[in-house]
C-alpha cells in the first residue's frame, strides 16, 4: 500500500505540531507539507497533488470552504478532510459538500488517524460527537 499524503493545513503552529505528532506515529502517512493559510493551501494542493488536506475552516486570507472549493478544481483526486473546531451544523453541512470527511478538533485524539483511513480510501468520516446530526460527506 503507498502511503497516504497529507497536506496540513492550519493557522496554529500548536495544532499543526499536535496534529502531525498524532499521525507521524502511522507508518502509512506522511505529511507532505504544512501551510498556514487558505491561499497557501491551495497553491501547494495544486503543486503536491496530496492524497489528503487536513483542513481547518477558519484560516487566514481565505477560509477553508472556499479553499476546499479550489482543491475540487485544481487538484480533483485529492481528498478533503476537516479538521476544524466548527461545531455548526449549517456551516459543517457546507464543508461535507466538498470534503469527505469532518473531524472536530475535540475529537482528533479518538477520531483522527480513524477518518484519515476512511477519507484515504474513499469512504466518508464524521466525527462521533457530530454523527447524530443528519450530516451527510460527500467523497469524490
Amino acid at each position: 500500500m503507498s502511503k497516504v499524503r497529507i497536506l496540513l493545513v492550519d493557522d496554529f503552529a500548536f495544532w499543526r505540531e499536535l496534529v502531525s505528532s498524532l499521525l507521524e506515529k502511522e507508518p502509512s502517512f506522511e505529511i507532505v507539507c504544512e501551510v498556514v493559510d487558505g491561499q497557501q493551501a491551495v497553491l501547494m494542493a495544486e503543486r503536491l497533488q496530496p492524497t489528503i488536506v487536513l483542513l481547518d475552516i477558519g484560516l487566514p486570507k481565505l477560509n477553508g470552504i472556499d479553499v476546499a472549493g479550489w482543491i475540487r478544481t485544481l487538484a480533483p483526486s485529492t481528498k478533503i478532510l476537516f479538521l476544524s473546531d466548527t461545531s455548526d451544523k449549517q456551516i459543517v453541512q457546507e464543508a461535507l459538500n466538498l470534503a469527505c470527511g469532518y473531524v472536530l478538533k475535540s475529537d482528533a485524539a479518538t477520531d483522527l488517524v480513524a477518518a484519515v483511513r476512511s477519507v484515504a480510501s474513499g469512504k466518508p468520516f464524521i466525527s462521533s460527537q457530530l454523527a447524530g446530526l443528519g450530516l451527510e460527506a460527500k467523497c469524490w
